[in-house]
């Protein structure tokens, strides 16, 4: 499982370095495609051979599921994990991320997700505030 909030930096050949837990378990490869709320999310080959499987099943007869199909994988990219842990993150990803010199990095169950450090900020306090109600609704749902 990825936990965790991690500040790191992309370099100037546009790399980041995924935190040192986070790479036993996402092995050598890992998929990376757009995120919601303008992150990036980042898969092992194992999880993403989920997400895929579940994508395949949506019918192309219907325009949002056509539209998350295209979302998705039109977005993704399969890369390496180089030998000292680090991604490189293609341009037209780095662009919709708006990912800047400094990352956050942060490990979400199956995924690793990848956001500007000011937008994540401005998430993280929005969403702070609104956990009470969250958690009434998953409550309400049996989930909490």
């Amino acid at each position: 499982m990825l936990l965790g909030e991690y500040l790191h930096t992309l370099d100037t050949k546009k790399r980041i370095s995924l935190p040192v837990k986070f790479r036993k378990e996402v092995g050598k490869k890992v998929v990376i495609t757009k995120g919601l709320d303008n992150c990036l999310f980042v898969y092992s080959l194992k999880s993403w051979g989920k997400i895929s499987a579940k994508l395949e099943g949506l019918s192309i007869g219907q325009a949002d599921q056509r539209g998350i199909n295209r979302f998705w994988l039109s977005g993704a990219v399969e890369v390496d994990v180089d030998s000292i842990g680090r991604i490189l993150i293609p341009d037209f990803l780095k662009d919709f991320a708006n990912l800047k010199n400094r990352v956050v990095i942060t490990g979400v169950n199956d995924r690793i997700e990848v956001w500007n450090e000011r937008l994540w900020n401005e998430y993280k306090r929005r969403i702070e505030k609104q956990a009470d109600v969250m958690a009434e609704k998953l409550g309400d749902l049996g989930v909490l």
